[in-house]
């Protein structure tokens, strides 16, 4: 997701000062994506730039007041209702220190997965806690929910990235290591793979 989208779709819904749009970005991630207000007032001016929103009457502190155009309008429902791109695999930084593990020589990738799988059950463990003090979707409020809805996918991300590991030290265990004493040549695959054919504790703000 970009921050340009994020914004444009809190203005389709009413004018805000820029704090407001950044209170209200804020508040509906659940505070895991923080931004400072010097981005939030760069986004807006390239928003008005490219035609998306405007700037009118400053409100009673002062405060300018931002409006989506109907081209911003355009532009954020046709983001809604658009598949998210995947133009390139995340570049997680778990899968980038194993992957520079295996092809290290002098690195006991065993251990790297063993302290890396520590780190995860122990994030998962709280996430999970965190999810269970929240109760039925049904009773939440919105801001709730939505909140509830990240926990989920942190919580999925970490399960997979544990099936991962157990994955990798499987692969060690039947000989991956031997990799380390090899020259390591890149897949002929990877460049398909980076240009792939078009197509925490007691409240959120310990998550981040």
């Amino acid at each position: 997701m970009s921050v340009r989208h994020g914004l444009l779709t809190i203005l389709t819904e009413t004018p805000l000062p820029g704090y407001d749009v950044r209170r209200e970005f804020e508040q509906r991630t659940g505070g895991t994506w923080p931004l400072n207000i010097s981005q939030i007032y760069s986004t807006l001016q390239r928003l008005e730039r490219d035609g998306l929103a405007t700037q009118s009457d400053s409100d009673q502190s002062g405060a300018t007041i931002w409006t989506i155009t109907q081209a911003g309008e355009k532009e954020a429902r046709t983001w809604w209702y658009s598949a998210a791109p995947r133009n390139t695999p995340t570049r997680q930084e778990v899968t980038i220190k194993v992957a520079l593990a295996v092809t290290s020589p002098h690195i006991d990738t065993a251990a790297v997965v063993s302290a890396q799988r520590t780190e995860t059950l122990t994030a998962l463990r709280d996430y999970t806690r965190l999810k269970s003090r929240l109760g039925p979707m049904a009773t939440l409020s919105r801001d709730d929910a939505a909140w509830s809805l990240l926990l989920d996918s942190y919580i999925f991300t970490l399960e997979a990235e544990l099936r991962w590991l157990d994955h990798v030290e499987s692969r060690i265990a039947m000989g991956l290591g031997a990799a380390h004493t090899a020259t390591f040549q890149p897949s002929p695959h990877a460049a398909d793979v980076a240009s792939p054919p078009v197509s925490i504790n007691a409240s959120k703000g310990d998550a981040q």
